[in-house]
């Protein structure tokens, strides 16, 4: 047992430490230089589409890498143990044939993974849409994807599910949202409110920086039952829209106030059927 050890035991522990040294020696050489090439490559992209892009390709090919330096290193201990690793080879070979067989979703999450990458659909932080799921991209490899929702909850999706995808991030997003005003209120007067509280906003130095274009007034959207909807837009970088129209909501509701414009709500009048009229009345009163 000693010279067995002696013989071959060295020579796994080298394999192994040659295996991890390789292996973590990429995981620092590759990310930097995905880094540099896609960044040569995309040189008139936002920075944050950069970085997603370098982050989601590393991920993909040093996982991919590790998984082959591993069934090296995996057989390379076989065959000092004394395995013959020729029909084991031939075996995994049978097998794997007997496999693809019945793993045709496997091949389709392969495929459609390498789609995805390619054509850069989507990345590591990016916000998506898939089906009726929607969440923060959390990884990308071949087979899945993984969502994180607001709610923590997170999401594996095979690629070969994923016929139809929103990137909801995708270089720039876009404050898209309606504000109602009651039917009695100067629409004009609204307007210029509106717009001067979105400038504001776009020249405030906790925000500017999270603007593309400011938002504004785009259009009376509709006629509402009980108010009159405005359409506001404006472009910000991936991921500060929820944030800035959750901003706007409020400095518009606190600027609606000193001028004392109404925001619609649903009313309700109740009637009281089978009673006198001057009854009615005194209950109105």
């Amino acid at each position: 047992m000693i010279e067995w050890f002696k013989l071959h035991g060295g020579r796994i522990v080298v394999v192994i430490i040659l295996g991890s040294i390789i292996y973590f020696t990429l995981q620092k050489v590759i990310p930097r230089f995905i880094g540099r090439t896609v960044r040569m490559r995309m040189k008139r992209k936002p920075e944050i589409e950069i970085q997603k892009r370098s982050r989601t390709i590393s991920n993909v090919i040093t996982s991919t890498i590790g998984i082959m330096i591993g069934i090296v290193v995996l057989f390379t201990i076989l065959a000092e143990v004394g395995i013959n690793i020729g029909p084991a080879l031939a075996s995994l070979g049978i097998l794997g044939l007997a496999i693809s067989f019945g793993a045709q979703s496997l091949i389709k999450d392969l495929i459609n993974g390498i789609f995805i990458l390619v054509e850069n659909q989507y990345g590591v932080g990016d916000v998506i849409r898939v089906g009726d799921i929607a969440g923060l991209v959390e990884e990308v490899n071949l087979r899945r994807t993984i969502l994180r929702d607001l709610d923590g909850a997170v999401h594996y999706i095979p690629n070969n599910e994923i016929n139809i995808v929103t990137n909801l991030t995708k270089e720039y997003s876009r404050v898209n949202m309606n504000v109602s005003v009651a039917y009695k209120e100067d629409l004009d007067k609204v307007i210029k409110i509106i717009n001067r509280v979105c400038s504001n906003l776009a020249d405030d130095k906790d925000w500017k920086d999270k603007i593309i274009k400011s938002p504004q007034v785009l259009r009376v959207n509709a006629l509402g039952e009980s108010g009159i909807e405005i359409k506001i837009v404006g472009d910000t970088l991936p991921l500060a829209q929820w944030d800035i129209m959750g901003e706007l909501r409020k400095r518009i509701k606190k600027e609606f106030d000193k001028e004392n414009i109404e925001i619609p709500f649903p009313h309700m009048k109740v009637y009281f059927a089978n009673r006198p009229d001057s009854e009615t009345r005194a209950l109105k009163n």
